[in-house]
């Protein structure tokens, strides 16, 4: 499974929160870019993104001008982070769950680069090598993908109780999944039984 930071774009474009949209659309229309990482502030302070649908939706929908609006009044802050190792199922997965379409990739503190829903689609393998996610590795995706999605939209936000909603899902169709599997290990065990009742395995059904 590729990893994320094998797909990033490393060149990573930033801005500082008290910069204009007007500097922002400048700084998107020269580097031919969507979307933004904004800078923290001081050490403890998360990261930010503001992309071009929230210019289009914040600002040029209500008429307002981009050059008195700050980028901070319009951003997503905390946005999603990705860690460099996440794989990219996950990643899109991630993705998919928060309906965005770019994250930056972190490691503790470190800014390592920008990944994005094109290059999960032009650089990584899941065509000629797709993979699929055991059941268990699922859940746990999706409870990481919930406390994520809680922490930068709110725990109270309808993304919050869907995201949640996946996990209980995942878990109950895991349950679901076990008993099956139980079930038609012991039917073959008592069918081979009938078959072979001197059989070591079978002297339990003795008594």
């Amino acid at each position: 499974m590729m990893q994320a930071e094998e797909i990033m774009t490393r060149n990573v474009i930033t801005i500082r929160g008290s910069a204009t949209v007007a500097d922002a659309v400048k700084l998107m229309k020269d580097k031919r870019l969507r979307g933004l990482i904004v800078e923290p502030r001081h050490e403890q302070d998360p990261y930010g993104m503001v992309t071009e649908t929230d210019i289009i939706y914040k600002v040029a929908a209500f008429g307002l001008d981009p050059k008195t609006v700050r980028v901070y009044e319009i951003m997503v802050k905390p946005c999603v982070v990705i860690n460099p190792e996440l794989g990219v199922e996950y990643v899109a997965r991630l993705f998919a769950q928060t309906h965005i379409r770019r994250a930056p990739v972190v490691q503790g503190k470190t800014l390592m680069g920008i990944v994005s829903v094109g290059d999960i689609l032009f650089k990584s393998d899941f065509v000629e090598n797709p993979k699929r996610l055991f059941i268990e590795d699922e859940i746990e995706i999706a409870r990481e993908d919930a406390r994520t999605i809680c922490i930068s939209r709110g725990a109270t936000s309808p993304e919050c109780a869907a995201a949640w909603d996946m996990a209980e899902k995942l878990q109950s169709e895991a349950t679901h999944q076990h008993q099956r599997v139980e079930k038609k290990e012991q039917n073959s065990l008592l069918s081979y039984c009938e078959d072979n009742p001197n059989a070591l395995e079978c002297r339990i059904y003795d008594d």
